[in-house]
C-alpha cells in the first residue's frame, strides 16, 4: 500500500482499473486497499462521473505520518499511558495527537482501541528493590505477548519466580499492569486454575497457542487492581 500511496500522490489521474493493471491485481483488491488506506487516515479523493480518478491529498507527507493500524494502536496506547502517568513535561500536545489519531480510525476500530486501552492498568511506582532486579524482557517474548494480548490468545510461557524456581505455564493475558518501570501481566493461570500476576522480565520464553479466551472483569482478579490501579 505504500507504493500505491506514493503513486496516488504523484499522479494527477489514477483509476481503479489502471491501478489494477499496473500492479497486476484485481480491481477488487485495489478497492480494498483504498478502503484500508482511508481507514488509516489518508485523504483519498474520488472524481465522480465517467473517467473519474483517484488522488491522494498533496499535503499528505510533511507533517503527516503514514502509520499502519497496529502502529497507530501502539502509539495511542503509549500516549494514554503517558497521560495517566501525569508527567508535566512534553505532554502539552499529546491530547491533540491522540485526537487526530483517533479521528483517523473508523467507529468500529475506535471501539476496539478503547477496549484495548481499558485493559492496560497503571499502578504505583515499583519499589527500589524491584527496580534494582528488573531487566528488559527478551524481544521475542515482548512480541508474542503483545500479539496474544491484542488477539486474546493464550500463551505458553517459561517463568522464573523470585526464588529462582522455573516452571512452564499456560496463561490468558487479560490485562497489562505498569508499575513504572516494570510491566506485569495480569492473567488467568491454567496450571493453577486461578488468577495470577507475572513480571514480564521473568518470562524467558512465550509462544502463542492459537487458543482464544473470553475476558474476565478486573474484579475477578485481585482487589488491588480496582483499588490501587487505574485503567488508561
Amino acid at each position: 500500500m505504500e507504493l500505491l500511496a506514493v503513486q496516488l500522490k504523484q499522479d494527477a489521474h489514477c483509476t481503479v482499473k489502471d491501478l489494477a493493471l499496473q500492479h497486476g491485481v484485481s480491481a477488487r483488491t485495489i478497492a480494498r486497499d483504498i478502503s484500508l488506506m482511508r481507514d488509516q487516515g489518508m485523504q483519498i479523493d474520488a472524481d465522480r462521473g465517467r473517467g473519474g480518478g483517484l488522488r491522494l491529498d498533496q499535503n499528505w507527507g510533511v507533517g503527516r505520518v503514514n502509520l499502519t493500524y497496529s502502529e497507530a494502536v501502539d502509539l495511542l496506547i503509549s500516549i494514554a499511558v503517558a497521560e495517566q502517568m501525569d508527567s508535566p513535561m512534553f505532554l502539552a500536545s499529546l491530547g491533540s495527537v491522540r485526537r487526530q489519531l483517533e479521528a483517523s480510525f473508523s467507529k468500529k476500530k475506535r471501539h476496539k482501541v478503547n477496549q484495548l486501552k481499558s485493559r492496560i492498568l497503571i499502578g504505583i511506582t515499583a519499589s527500589t528493590y524491584v527496580q534494582a532486579s528488573a531487566s528488559a524482557p527478551p524481544k521475542r517474548v515482548v512480541q508474542a505477548l503483545h500479539q496474544a494480548f491484542i488477539d486474546q490468545e493464550m500463551l505458553d510461557i517459561q517463568y522464573t519466580r523470585e526464588d529462582g524456581l522455573s516452571s512452564k505455564r499456560r496463561i490468558a493475558p487479560h490485562y497489562l499492569l505498569l508499575k513504572y518501570p516494570v510491566w506485569y501481566v495480569v492473567a488467568y493461570d491454567q496450571l493453577r486454575h486461578a488468577p495470577r500476576m507475572f513480571r514480564c522480565d521473568r518470562m524467558s520464553s512465550a509462544t502463542k497457542t492459537g487458543m482464544h479466551f473470553h475476558l474476565l472483569p478486573k474484579e475477578d482478579f485481585h482487589p488491588s487492581l480496582t483499588n490501587d490501579d487505574l485503567s488508561v
